[in-house]
């Protein structure tokens, strides 16, 4: 309760979590919806905002404000999905190469460099070509997920380098601390606050290339998700025809998510930093 309230503290926090929150709350709808998100002709087409249809309805057939709860709920799933993926590796190989060293931190960081001097955009523009009929959300989630942990691993890889040149990583070898305990109770707090921040920046990352490989067209589109709904939108020239309403809702909701997910991630970020404890700790 404490950690939340000085959390709630940071206006940063607040906003982003109260937007997250909405975002929660559509998701959790879509599992109520009276429509199957992958039919079309539900409901009458082009249709404005109505009681009926509170954000009209797209010249699919289908319901702009059902369809917004199912593409946010898979957007993100996506988005999860390939954060918790990348960010195993991640941490998986910055711990392995920062503690390590020798031939093991070479091997390593040579594939990582190898990685990280491949566009990404366009070796995900390469696989999803090559697989565009399978680019379903476990699929889209696996991509971002393998190619979006190098960044990460070396800045992991720099802090736990670091640490294991201050005097208690000393202490503790001598006096026989196992290496896993080590890690998880002396290193782990340090790299906490990397990894939920690279973690929730790399989510809003991952929504924003869900929605660019959509766009043009390599992703499979029967699947309701952000990127999706604005390419049909575009496809059906939602703006030329005035239907603001299958095309605006989309848009916003999509910046609304990347600004409350970097909020989110520089007011935690902050919060968990120890230097930022010792701080505050300092001021009371």
């Amino acid at each position: 309760m404490k950690t939340a309230k000085e959390l709630f503290k940071d206006k940063r926090f607040s906003i982003g979590a109260a937007v997250l929150f909405v975002v929660a709350v559509l998701v959790i709808l879509s599992f109520f919806s009276p429509y199957d998100p992958v039919e079309w002709r539900v409901a009458l087409r082009d249709m404005p905002p109505s009681w009926e249809h509170i954000l009209g309805t797209s010249s699919m057939g289908q319901d702009v404000f059902w369809q917004i709860t199912f593409a946010l709920r898979n957007s993100l799933a996506v988005a999860l999905l390939a954060g918790i993926i990348s960010r195993v590796i991640a941490v998986a190989v910055g711990l392995i190469t920062g503690y390590s060293g020798g031939v093991v931190d070479r091997v390593l960081m040579f594939i990582n460099d190898g990685f990280l001097v491949i566009p990404i955009f366009l070796l995900l523009v390469l696989m999803a070509m090559l697989v565009r009929e399978h680019m379903n959300i476990a699929s889209m989630a696996l991509f971002f997920g393998i190619l979006g942990w190098p960044w990460d691993a070396r800045l992991i890889r720099s802090q736990i380098l670091s640490l294991r040149e201050r005097e208690f990583t000393n202490t503790a070898i001598l006096s026989g601390t196992p290496t896993s305990k080590l890690i998880f109770n002396e290193y782990f707090p340090f790299i906490t606050p990397i990894v939920i921040a690279t973690f929730i920046s790399y989510t809003a990352w991952v929504v924003g290339m869900e929605i660019t490989l959509s766009l043009i067209g390599l992703t499979d589109l029967s699947i309701p998700t952000l990127g999706s709904m604005l390419k049909w939108a575009i496809d059906y020239q939602a703006i030329l025809l005035g239907f603001w309403w299958w095309l605006f809702p989309p848009i916003i909701i999509s910046i609304a998510l990347f600004i409350a997910l970097y909020l989110l991630s520089v007011s935690i970020s902050i919060y968990l930093d120890p230097r930022a404890r010792i701080q505050r700790v300092g001021i009371r």
